[in-house]
């Protein structure tokens, strides 16, 4: 690949020369000429399919997110990245959950129960529901309290075996999903007489 510096004749320029080369263009102003590829004899393999299905679908969401949600555009602000870049980049990549800290919870109304994730975006929500066996005392979203961490109030009290799941979704519309058992019984709040 050569590089073209500071030629008037070239400078700009884009597209084919010949059979075998071509001129592109960086977002940068940069101006490079490479052979032309060659994509006539390729077959595709089910995992190129899909990949190539899931690309069309990612190049949907970049292309409306980059005009519908700022944040895409201020963070390829100073990049040689494009909004759309950062939009199609953002819906390959899931959110993480770091830690969900459920700490000393005794099963009563009004404790905090905290979850830390994190997203090469923005984590957009993140939704808590809370079991006894089978079934769902509560669910609820949780709210950012500060950095990566999100806290959910619990609203009732509960015994026996609890656990904690919890979902956490990026702008994307990604979701990953973890769930915690209370290791030890929790025995509710105290009976009052």
């Amino acid at each position: 690949m050569a590089e073209v510096k500071a030629n008037l004749i070239v400078q700009g320029l884009s597209g084919g020369l010949g059979r075998d080369l071509m001129f592109r263009r960086l977002r940068d102003g940069r101006t490079i000429l490479c052979v032309k590829p060659d994509f006539s004899r390729r077959v595709f393999s089910e995992g190129q399919l899909s990949h190539q299905e899931r690309f069309k679908q990612a190049a949907a969401y970049a292309k409306w997110a980059a005009k519908a949600q700022p944040i895409y555009a201020d963070l390829a602000t100073g990049t040689m990245k494009t909004a759309y870049n950062v939009a199609l980049a953002d819906w390959f990549h899931p959110p993480q959950i770091l830690a969900v800290a459920v700490g000393g919870w005794t099963g009563e109304a009004g404790a905090i129960l905290r979850v830390q994730a994190r997203d090469d975006v923005m984590v957009a929500g993140v939704s808590v529901l809370i079991s006894a066996g089978e079934t769902v005392v509560e669910e609820g979203e949780a709210t950012q309290s500060h950095g990566l961490w999100w806290d959910y109030v619990t609203q009732a009290a509960v015994s026996g075996e609890v656990s904690v799941g919890v979902r956490v979704v990026d702008l994307a519309g990604n979701g990953v999903e973890a769930g915690v058992g209370i290791d030890e019984s929790i025995a509710g709040p105290p009976q009052g007489g």
